[in-house]
This record gives C-alpha cells, structure tokens and sequence, in this order.
C-alpha cells in the first residue's frame, strides 16, 4: 500500500483528463494523514489553477469566513486536507460558469486519498457535486433540503454546504438560517478539531 505522500504525489502528476482539460492538467490538493478536517468541493477555477493555492479565490475567502478560520489555519495541512470532486480545472460551459468536475477524477483519486485521512472526524461537503457523491440517496430534492437537514449527516461527520461562489449570494439571503443555525455548529465543530496538534 502507497503512502498517503505517496499518493498526494501521484495525484499531483496525474495527467488522466489532460486531453479534457483547457489548460492541461494541474491538480490541486492538500492532505496529510493528521487532518482532523476534510474539505471536498467542486474543482478547481481558473486563479486556484494559476497559484496552485486551493480556494484562493474569493469563494475561498467567504468559505472560510463560515469556517471562522484565518488563512494560515485553513492551508494548515497537518488539520485540513482539501480534495475536490475534480482536481483540475475543468474549463467553462457555454453558457458560463464553469464545467462540472471531470467525471474520471472522484473514482480514481477519491478512494485512495481518503483511506489515507484516519483522523479526519468532519467532511465538508462545498456544493451538490460533492453531495450527490457522499450522501446519494440520503440528499434532499434541492440544495436548500439537503444543507437544512445538517443535524441529521452531522451524525455521520458530514456538513454539506452550498458553494461559497457570489452566485450564491441570493440564496443566503433568502435563507437567514444557514448564518444562525449553521455557521455556529461549524465553527464550534472546528474550534475543537482545529486545535493545534
């Protein structure tokens, strides 16, 4: 069996989509096996492929504002690993925003990351992508269902969450208690896990 650095490694080299993939193939991620926290989002943008950062962006910034995180604990490694669905930019829609995850990445590099985090005791999951995946049948009909049932995944270590992006923005406001009801159980949930080691 790999190591989990071994398997960051061979992750970071992975070139599986390259022909896919706008900008060739860059994967961004961070995990190493002390992490008490888990964060699986979409894919990486077009700046977290530029900086090699993940969520560097100002979905970043709001992200981890819920998280009541400063810069330095979020890209702590040794307490968060952040694995998205897809680790590569995966270019734009037509329509804009950008394209779904490559569906070949999350089967391929999911298994192995993950059965490198024994510690991890909270799993993040950021948009529908990442929740259609961990939670399947046990997901809402909507978004807004699924994040509003978070007593009930938080059972089993998981928090979904909506995407941070801007786009977003009118949801949260039509929906005042992802900020009261959610946020504090978050950020009383990371203040324990997030203790330094």
């Amino acid at each position: 069996m790999p190591t989990l650095d071994e398997t960051v490694a061979a992750a970071r080299a992975c070139a599986l989509c390259a022909a896919h993939l706008p900008l060739g193939p860059r994967p961004v991620l961070r995990a190493r096996e002390t992490a008490r926290v888990l964060i699986i989002g979409q894919a990486p943008g077009t700046k977290v492929h530029a900086t090699g950062l993940p969520w560097n962006d100002p979905s970043g910034d709001r992200l981890r504002n819920w998280m009541g995180v400063d810069r330095e604990t979020f890209y702590d490694d040794r307490r968060i690993a952040i694995v998205p669905m897809g680790l590569c930019y995966p270019g734009r829609l037509p329509r804009g925003g950008d394209a779904p995850p490559r569906p070949e990445c999350a089967p391929t590099w999911h298994p192995p990351l993950l059965a490198g985090l024994p510690d991890v005791a909270l799993t993040l999951l950021v948009g529908q992508y990442a929740q259609v995946r961990y939670l399947g049948e046990g997901r809402g009909r909507t978004l807004t269902e699924t994040v509003r049932a978070f007593p009930t995944t938080l059972e089993h270590g998981l928090l979904p969450l909506p995407h941070p992006s801007w786009r977003n923005t009118a949801w949260l406001r039509r929906h005042p208690w992802f900020e009261v009801e959610l946020l504090p159980v978050l950020r009383d949930r990371l203040a324990t896990l997030l203790e330094r080691p």
